[in-house]
């Protein structure tokens, strides 16, 4: 058990009571069950939930949150399968599931998930949307970029462009565009003490105050970032009422913004209008907390704006214009070698028309075709990976692009029987397989789209992504 440094137990009793520390103390000191949620890039939820059986994986359907999942039994197993290291579910905190659902984008819409890594949100959001529209996820540190790529890219979310500048800038860049934002804003994280134990070390009021300030930064830029009429959901995983009711309060003092009627899809209260003594807005009994030990999962705070009137908006940023082009499948060079694929692999034309291209050098991304924004050339990159373009001129198909169009393919398929093979080739190894064929083929195990492979002198070389490779995978029993 992590114990809570007294000057948390301390903030605790003074406005939540000694019951409430009790009941705190009990909780981070018990073991919580994991959850998970299943992706939309899954032909069938209930073939998913069988094949994770045959792990020793037991599963229970959380009541009223689509794809929630609590993990019974097999948990040591749930990160280790073929089916989590081709992105099909994430592990996902119950609690953490709850902001996405609360905004519910849609596919017609244009979204921005303000503090997106490591993805987890961003995701679901992008699920929520059926991976149409436009989505962009933004991440200022780099380290934590390639962590939110690394989803995005694992659960094929089509719709999402990813940023790095600081969130506390987008209107700088942005405003009154964005139909709906996110703000999952960094926190003294004390709704996660029993994950994160080492919060106690440095846990005081003085950091609550600094984090504070620049949650109103955050807020403040969203805001102006949002049409009139836009939503935005603000959230945290912490217990403080200086990072969740009084920056909310603030808001509602200086911006064109009201609190919106929200009901959360697991137990919660109504939010504080007190503090220590003083009355805050009485809007903000809408906002709600989530008490980690009533659903047995983290503790957050959730409140839900409507941008009522126009802000003013402020001096844009400047950025470098790379000349990047949004391409749909009809125009050249995207064509050219779309084209090639489409000879090769045996895929129908139209499948292609629901998306657009982005050529970077020797790489070509995937995006879904309403993606659209005049921040593009801002972005680091927009879509998945779907393509290299190589020697010759010669395109290759991402593993990626492999998955996304899985079952569209119709030539050049390898299945792997063997256990060896299917090892080596989530490692990123060479390993042997009986035929005269060479060239790149896509590589397939029982009915799951693992990605491509060089096959040549009767072996095949592995192009699973790098940063996916691992040797951590157990099988199924039969």
């Amino acid at each position: 058990m992590t114990e809570p440094a007294n000057n948390i137990k301390e903030y605790l009793i003074k406005h939540f009571g000694q019951k409430f520390l009790n009941s705190y103390m009990d909780f981070i000191s018990a073991t919580s069950l994991p959850y998970l949620r299943i992706s939309k890039n899954n032909k069938s939820e209930n073939d998913l939930i069988i094949s994770l059986s045959k792990y020793g994986i037991e599963l229970e359907k959380v009541k009223n949150i689509p794809n929630a999942y609590k993990i019974l039994k097999g948990q040591k197993n749930a990160g280790k399968t073929i089916e989590f290291a081709l992105g099909k579910y994430y592990i996902q905190s119950l609690s953490s599931m709850i902001p996405p659902l609360v905004l519910n984008p849609s596919s017609g819409e244009k979204v921005f998930d303000c503090c997106a890594a490591p993805g987890s949100k961003t995701t679901q959001l992008a699920d929520l949307m059926n991976t149409g529209g436009t989505l962009i996820a933004n991440e200022p540190s780099i380290p934590r970029v390639k962590a939110l790529a690394y989803n995005v890219d694992k659960l094929l979310s089509v719709n999402v462009g990813i940023s790095k500048i600081k969130g506390e800038l987008i209107s700088k860049y942005s405003d009154h565009f964005f139909d709906k934002i996110l703000v999952d804003a960094p926190c003294s994280a004390l709704g996660i003490l029993q994950k994160k134990g080492e919060v106690s070390n440095w846990w005081n009021v003085e950091h609550v105050e600094r984090i504070a300030s620049l949650q109103i930064k955050l807020l403040v830029s969203a805001i102006k970032a949002l049409k009139t009429g836009g939503e935005l959901v603000y959230s945290t995983c912490t217990l403080t009422l200086e990072e969740n009711e009084l920056i909310i309060n603030k808001i509602l003092e200086k911006y064109p913004v009201e609190l919106m009627e929200i009901e959360l899809p697991v137990k919660s209260v109504n939010g504080f209008t007190k503090y220590n003594g003083i009355k805050l807005n009485e809007q903000l009994y809408k906002s709600r907390r989530i008490i980690p030990w009533e659903i047995n999962s983290e503790g957050f705070f959730i409140a839900k704006l409507k941008k009522t009137g126009r802000t003013v908006p402020l001096e844009k940023f400047t950025f470098k214009h790379r000349g990047l082009k949004l391409l749909l499948p009809h125009k050249n060079p995207v064509s050219k070698y779309l084209k090639k694929l489409i000879d090769y692999y045996k895929i129908d034309p139209n499948v292609f028309e629901n998306y657009k291209f982005l050529l970077k050098k020797n790489e070509m991304f995937i995006v879904d075709k309403n993606w659209d924004s005049p921040l593009l050339d801002l972005l680091i990159r927009v879509g998945i990976p779907f393509a290299y373009i190589g020697k010759n001129d010669e395109i290759k198909l991402h593993s990626h692009g492999a998955q996304l169009l899985s079952n569209k393919i119709n030539a050049n398929i390898v299945n792997l029987e063997d256990e060896d093979q299917l090892k080596k080739y989530f490692e990123g190894g060479i390993f042997n397989y009986n035929s005269s064929r060479s060239g790149q083929k896509i590589i397939t195990y029982k009915n799951l789209t693992l990605g491509t492979g060089i096959l040549f002198d009767k072996k095949i070389k592995s192009q699973f992504p790098r940063s996916k490779r691992t040797h951590d995978i157990i099988f199924p029993s039969n």
